[in-house]
């Protein structure tokens, strides 16, 4: 069948109908690796009650704005969405996808232009993180596109040079039955150099001990900027146990305006290009008495906003963020470790904020933050967002108990991926 790719949707897919029929108009499809306004003959795949999935088997009239991909594993891995497309249209992309999210959910037009804030487009990830195979053979990689089952990968464009060069001396391990079984994962974090490189480890409660230090001795050896290696017992608990440390456990990561210890397991932003800018735009010509940095992880804003704040309570739950916070926050700066939604409950509306920055996970506020929040009556709110829908609900809250878009900003974060971050100034 021949469809008409109407427009792309949040996740990287496009959106087209099948023909309407006698019960009127068409079932939605959804497609990836499509661009707006593309013919395409594709097949489908999956049927559902309220829509349909497709693969495009031939593209029959293609966009301007299509390009080759640079790398070789795009289409096959589900790392990347968007190589299909020009950089410049990439953000136009994104911006669409971000007003009608807005629209649609917050019922929100934006009285001011969306400022847009691109990256290099390669080459601008820090931290990566890899899937890894010891048996029956060795591999290290992404998931293929759409499932779970492991595409080996020996270069990564959107990585640092350093972390692809960290990359190719862990295939070298690998193939000359040098890495630990037991590893699962491993995730690669550099500094804002680019010179230094921390390993994390996530493996089985399973993996023998003696032979996991021997591999991080042998990975530290692989290259001198690997400053250190450190291994983890388990993936998916949110506090995995740290077992075995060779070398150093924390990174220096030397931004504008400040300087961060990062230690294994705490969360950074991830691109080495624009975290300079992100904290530009989040707290430039911010100054009073109080400033909250609610989900404040390692400290990136508080460390900025203690400048020209008397006090900055800064609230992180992860104890590995907490402790770098601490390490890292000046005098006036108060670290609070507990959720943002005990925090908030236990101020009991007697706290008062000149200024509120919130950066949450994709998750977003919800509504016992946002009820909380609003009692703050602070005269600022800025929400830092890495999802779309969820920073359109939180918003609808905000803006009906009495707070407005002052600026909107799209911060490119994550070239080639359907990923995007924003920064929203409120005002009450």
């Amino acid at each position: 069948m021949i469809l008409t790719i109407e427009k792309l949707v949040y996740g990287g897919d496009g959106l087209a109908r099948l023909h309407a029929d006698e019960h009127g108009r068409g079932k939605t499809v959804f497609m990836p690796f499509v661009l707006e306004g593309e013919q395409v003959e594709a097949s489908l795949v999956e049927q559902k009650p309220g829509f349909a999935r497709a693969r495009a088997e031939n593209i029959v009239q293609g966009s301007e704005w299509r390009i080759e991909p640079r790398c070789p594993y795009f289409l096959r891995c589900g790392g990347c969405h968007y190589q299909h497309a020009s950089y410049e249209h990439q953000l136009q992309i994104k911006a669409a996808v971000l007003k009608e999210n807005l629209r649609r959910i917050a019922k929100l037009e934006l009285e001011n232009e969306l400022e847009i804030h691109p990256s290099s487009a390669w080459n601008y990830r820090n931290r990566t993180r890899f899937k890894i195979h010891t048996s029956p053979q060795f591999a290290l990689g992404y998931y293929k596109f759409g499932s779970h089952e492991l595409l080996p990968v020996e270069e990564c464009p959107i990585s640092s040079p350093l972390i692809n060069r960290v990359m190719a001396a862990f295939w070298e391990m690998g193939r000359a039955g040098k890495m630990a079984e037991g590893i699962l994962e491993l995730e690669l974090f550099a500094n804002a150099e680019d010179t230094e490189l921390l390993i994390e480890a996530y493996c089985a409660p399973s993996i023998d001990k003696s032979a996991a230090e021997r591999w991080t001795q042998e990975a530290r050896l692989a290259l001198p900027e690997i400053v250190g290696a450190v291994v983890f017992i388990g993936r998916n608990a949110l506090q995995p146990e740290l077992w075995v440390v060779d070398g150093a456990k924390e990174l220096t990561y030397n931004a504008a305006q400040a300087s961060y210890r990062v230690s294994a397991g705490a969360f950074f932003q991830v691109n080495r290009h624009l975290t300079d800018e992100l904290v530009r735009i989040v707290t430039e010509g911010r100054s009073g008495a109080t400033a909250l940095d609610l989900y404040a992880g390692v400290g990136l804003f508080s460390a900025v906003l203690n400048r020209e704040f008397e006090r900055v309570i800064a609230v992180e739950s992860s104890p590995t963020s907490y402790a770098d916070l601490l390490y890292n926050s000046a005098a006036n700066v108060k670290g609070v470790r507990a959720t943002v939604e005990q925090y908030l409950e236990n101020a009991g509306g007697k706290l008062r904020a000149d200024f509120v920055v919130v950066d949450p996970p994709r998750a977003g506020l919800g509504e016992g933050v946002i009820r909380n929040l609003v009692k703050l009556a602070a005269a600022r709110v800025t929400y830092v967002s890495c999802d779309p829908a969820t920073l359109a609900r939180d918003l609808r809250a905000l803006l009906q108990s009495g707070y407005r878009v002052e600026q909107a900003h799209l911060v490119d974060l994550f070239p080639q991926t359907y990923h995007l971050e924003s920064v929203f100034h409120l005002v009450r």
